[in-house]
């Protein structure tokens, strides 16, 4: 016998839904109305035999509609992600995609989202934060987007940005210098980056656990996992990377040795090159800036508060300039033993579509600080806060030559 699906709609008729005729019913089939049902071709007033368990078909309904109303939220929720990233792709707009702000209010936990975001403020490029946390095709973070274009990995984000559009932070560094600038890079990017990453997620995992942005009544489960299974990801790589495989100490005695070297290599100069910004401060700020202000009490923020402190300057420089909206404490500028975390941590505000040229205007700040050492200038007798604010306009007309 072959069957037909059919829908009770009145209390007389069964609704052919093969044939999109309706049929007539006895009274006797009156419990049927509003149901989804199945009838034989040839027998149809033997509707009610083929139901076999009222209860059976009402877990089926049940079944069939919540399976409906999650692919319906489904699909919802994929238009609706769909008309953000057309909203987002609009022409000759840089998209960067990269980890959600932390509660501390540090732009980013990762050194290379800071660097890429802090670049193109350098560049004075406006672009638009997308913190959605999806990865690139190639399992990277950050990435961008341009005029349906998709650029991974900062270093060819950097060089897409520079072909395109005609941009470049090293125009006025010799042969020589551009050579010095990518060691220092690889330096930082190879190596001492991997001293941050075992402070922030193997030795110091508990902190930067707080730090993480969750929301919902299961935020503080999501942050554990997050940070344990991010610890577990750099444990791994770093013993495939080899440093991995040394103990503690000699982790952070190579950290020690990276950062005199940078410290040597910045001396009493306002940036790593000179007195003009190039794209080796934004890498090295990336990192020095995890350092500074994602782990308080640990050894990397005492050397870079303490014995490295023309780096701890060098930091506050570049985060003055270039992140208006990122306000610190003076006192952060030294490492003074403490490390209990503020009442109440602010998050960084996310400007949106972000252009140096329009909204960072140097505003002079009142400062003041309760113990006889002020931090307004570094070890080398240069003013924090005498720093390139008279001379960024001509150095941003030089960039874009």
């Amino acid at each position: 016998m072959y069957w037909r699906p059919g829908f009770a709609w009145s209390r007389s008729c069964l609704l052919d839904l093969g044939r999109c005729k309706s049929l007539c019913c006895s009274e006797e089939h009156l419990s049927l109305y509003g149901y989804i049902i199945a009838c034989p071709l040839q027998e149809y007033g033997g509707v009610m035999s083929a139901l076999a368990s009222d209860a059976w078909w009402r877990k089926t309904l049940y079944i069939t509609g919540g399976a409906l109303l999650a692919a319906a939220a489904y699909l919802l929720h994929e238009l609706l992600v769909i008309r953000k990233e057309q909203e987002l792709d609009s022409e000759d707009t840089i998209i960067l995609h990269q980890f959600a702000r932390p509660k501390n209010g540090v732009p980013s936990l990762s050194p290379f989202c800071l660097k890429i975001e802090t670049y193109l403020r350098m560049a004075d490029l406006p672009y638009h934060n997308y913190f959605d946390g999806k990865l690139s095709p190639q399992g990277k973070m950050p990435w961008i987007a341009y005029n349906q274009e998709q650029v991974c990995g900062t270093e060819f984000i950097i060089d897409f940005l520079e072909e395109k559009l005609g941009v470049n932070l090293n125009s006025n560094l010799s042969p020589q210098e551009k050579a010095i600038s990518r060691a220092i890079t690889k330096m930082v990017e190879e190596h001492f980056y991997w001293m941050i990453a075992y402070c922030q997620w193997v030795d110091n995992v508990e902190e930067t656990q707080k730090m993480l942005a969750t929301n919902g009544p299961l935020s503080d489960v999501l942050r554990w996992i997050l940070s344990q299974v991010t610890g577990s990801i750099v444990k791994r790589e770093m013993y495939g990377h080899g440093i991995g495989r040394f103990s503690k100490e000699e982790v952070y005695n190579l950290m020690k040795k990276d950062m005199r070297t940078l410290s040597t290599l910045l001396g009493n100069k306002k940036y790593l090159m000179g007195s003009t910004i190039s794209t080796v401060d934004a890498a090295v700020f990336g990192h020095l800036a995890q350092a500074m202000w994602t782990l308080p009490g640990t050894r990397p923020e005492q050397l870079i508060k303490g014995e490295f402190i023309n780096l701890a300057m060098y930091c506050e420089r570049i985060r003055r300039r270039f992140w208006p909206e990122w306000f610190v404490d003076v006192d952060d500028l030294y490492y003074d033993g403490l490390s209990e975390e503020p009442d109440s941590p602010s998050q960084l505000p996310d400007l949106g579509l972000y252009s140096n040229s329009d909204i960072f205007q140097e505003q002079e700040h009142t400062l003041s600080h309760n113990d006889t050492q002020t931090p307004d200038s570094d070890i080398t007798g240069r003013s924090l806060f005498d720093s390139d604010m008279d001379t960024e306009c001509s150095e941003m007309e030089q960039l874009k030559c």
